[in-house]
């Protein structure tokens, strides 16, 4: 029997659980950290953002 996981100490229902998404977490962490892609920084990647909501914003002042 799968015993339950307090709700103020845990987000899973049951151990169970907790070990899988534990799994699946360390499984995509240790993937991205794999990954040969080229690393862009945070800043270079709000600023592209930053970018798009301006244009999109000017965009909708013409229209």
């Amino acid at each position: 029997m799968q015993k339950k996981l307090s709700p103020i100490v845990s987000e899973f229902e049951t151990q169970e659980q907790a070990d899988s998404y534990e799994h699946w977490f360390k499984a995509k962490v240790e993937a991205s950290m794999d990954n040969n892609r080229a690393r862009v920084p945070h800043d270079e990647v709000m600023a592209g953002a930053r970018k798009i909501i301006a244009e999109a914003k000017a965009k909708r002042k013409l229209a």
